[in-house]
């Protein structure tokens, strides 16, 4: 929601390029799609992206189902203990505010949070979105994606 760093958007667009995941863009966005940052963190990636664009959060919510996770430093579950079904929504704030307090407080069950030390702020925002869609995906048993890789000039077998 509100993204306002191209890079971070730009990195968690190649999370969701590569996971199959749908980006899911709320504004007011701090830059314009067509940023050189933004584009070049995501690099070739691009046209391999599902993503959709709101004008707001009223707007995500009234076009989107749910069920809805929200990620926060506030929230009172870890994100591990929670089971995601099929057609969740991983719901991440702006990096400078999260999300708004009035929307945690009508969720307080949904609410997760990473885990980290208590003297320290918060993790990156692409960092907390690859971490969160990685649970996801192992809990589904990463279904359509390679779960093994090749070497490039050499072979496993030998």
């Amino acid at each position: 929601m509100e993204p306002q760093i191209p890079q971070n958007t730009g990195n968690i667009s190649r999370t969701c390029a590569v996971t199959g995941a749908v980006l899911h863009l709320v504004g007011p966005m701090g830059f314009v799609v067509e940023d050189k940052k933004l584009k070049r963190a995501g690099l070739d990636y691009w046209d391999k992206l599902d993503i959709r664009y709101y004008n707001g959060l009223e707007e995500f919510f009234a076009k989107n189902n749910g069920p809805y996770f929200y990620f926060t430093t506030k929230g009172r579950h870890k994100y591990s203990d929670v089971s995601y079904p099929d057609g969740a929504y991983l719901v991440f704030g702006r990096e400078d505010r999260g999300l708004p307090e009035s929307l945690l407080k009508e969720n307080p069950d949904r609410c997760l949070r990473l885990p980290m030390r208590p003297t320290l702020r918060s993790l990156n925002l692409s960092n907390s979105v690859a971490i969160a869609a990685y649970e996801v995906l192992r809990q589904w048993d990463f279904p359509g994606m390679e779960t093994e890789g090749q070497l490039h000039t050499m072979r496993w077998e030998d």
